[in-house]
C-alpha cells in the first residue's frame, strides 16, 4: 500500500463517509474512491461494506486498523516539521508549566497571545518542575511557569505574580464574607498532606506540626490538583495555591487565605543564554496580567451560593 491508500482507509475508519472524508483530506470524492478501489485492488480484498449509508470496515481492515494508525502517527511529527519549514520567520513557542498551573493561566494566556500572534505555532505540556528544568537545559523548551524557584545555575527565574495559600474546604465549611482563616484555626483538623522536599512545602509541614492539637493527616499526595480531588471527596480541608484555589471556587469549593500569609511566587523559567522571541516576551506579559487578576480574588471575601 502506498501512503495515499493509508490516508484514506484511516480518513473512512474515522468518519464513516468517502464525502467526510475527501473534506478531511482536502480531496475530492472521485479521488478518495479511487484510491480506496485501487487499494482494495492490491490487497486482494474489501476494505469497506456500505450498511446503512455508512462505510463499515470488513474483518480485514479492523485486522489492519492498529497498524494502520501507527503508520498515520508516524507522519504527524513529519507534516509538522514541514508546517514550520514553511514558516521560517514563525518559530513554534514551546511552553512548559506545572500542574497547577495548566488548568486555566496558562491555556487561557495562550488563547490570547494566538489572537495577536497568529502565525506562530504553539506546544503545550504539564511537568513537574525539574522535568521543566530538563527539558530546557536540552533545548525542548522555550520556557516554563512554575510555583517554585529550582535554582538552577543554568536556569534564569524572574518571578512575575506573588500570591498567597489558601484554605480549600467544603462548600459551606467556611462562614460566608469570610477574608481568611488564621492557621490556629485548623488544629485539629483532618486535613490532606503534600509530599514534596520544595521549601514551600516544608514550611508548610512545619507550620501545621506547630499546632496544638496538630492536625490530622492520613493521606498526602504530590499535586495540589489531588489535593483538590480529595477536598471534593470528603477527605479533608487543604492548604492549595492561589491558583488550584480559584479553580475550586468557581466549582463550588470554599477557599480563602490563611492567616498570618504564606506568600507563593509564579516564576518564569528560562535557560540564561536563551534567546528570546517577540512572541515569548509578549505570552510573559499576558500571563502576568492574567495571573494578577487571577490572584486578585484573594482579597474577596466569600459570598453566599444563591
Amino acid at each position: 500500500m502506498r501512503l495515499r491508500h493509508i490516508e484514506v482507509i484511516q480518513a473512512i475508519l474515522q468518519t464513516g463517509h468517502l464525502g467526510t472524508a475527501a473534506e478531511w483530506l482536502q480531496l475530492s470524492v472521485g479521488d478518495v474512491d479511487a484510491a480506496l478501489k485501487d487499494a482494495e485492488q492490491q490487497l486482494g480484498f474489501m476494505l469497506f461494506a456500505s450498511v446503512r449509508g455508512r462505510l463499515q470496515a470488513t474483518r480485514e481492515t479492523l485486522e489492519l486498523q492498529a497498524e494502520i494508525a501507527h503508520v498515520y502517527e508516524a507522519l504527524e511529527p513529519v507534516q509538522r516539521l514541514a508546517s514550520r519549514l514553511k514558516h521560517p520567520h514563525a518559530p513554534t513557542l514551546r511552553a512548559l508549566c506545572t500542574p497547577p498551573l495548566a488548568n486555566q493561566l496558562l491555556p487561557h494566556s495562550i488563547a490570547l497571545l494566538r489572537r495577536r500572534f497568529q502565525d506562530t505555532p504553539c506546544n503545550l505540556s504539564s511537568q513537574t518542575t525539574r522535568e521543566i528544568v530538563r527539558s530546557l537545559l536540552l533545548h525542548e523548551a522555550d520556557v516554563g511557569l512554575s510555583l517554585h524557584d529550582p535554582e538552577h545555575p543554568q536556569i534564569h527565574s524572574t518571578v512575575l505574580a506573588q500570591g498567597k495559600l489558601q484554605l480549600l474546604a467544603p462548600h459551606g465549611w467556611l462562614k460566608p464574607k469570610q477574608k481568611y482563616i488564621a492557621l490556629q484555626e485548623l488544629a485539629g483538623q483532618s486535613m490532606i498532606g503534600l509530599e514534596g522536599q520544595d521549601p514551600l512545602s516544608r514550611l508548610l509541614d512545619a507550620k501545621l506540626q506547630a499546632l496544638r492539637p496538630q492536625p490530622v493527616v492520613q493521606t498526602r499526595v504530590q499535586t495540589y490538583q489531588m489535593m483538590r480531588s480529595l477536598v471534593e471527596a470528603g477527605e479533608g480541608l487543604a492548604v492549595v495555591d492561589p491558583f488550584t484555589a480559584f479553580g475550586a471556587r468557581e466549582a463550588g469549593l470554599d477557599a480563602c487565605p490563611v492567616s498570618p500569609p504564606i506568600l507563593i511566587s509564579l516564576y518564569a523559567l528560562t535557560l540564561k543564554d536563551g534567546v528570546t522571541t517577540p512572541a515569548l516576551n509578549a505570552l510573559l506579559e499576558i500571563v502576568t496580567q492574567k495571573a494578577e487578576g487571577l490572584l486578585a480574588s484573594d482579597t474577596k471575601p466569600l459570598t453566599p451560593t444563591p
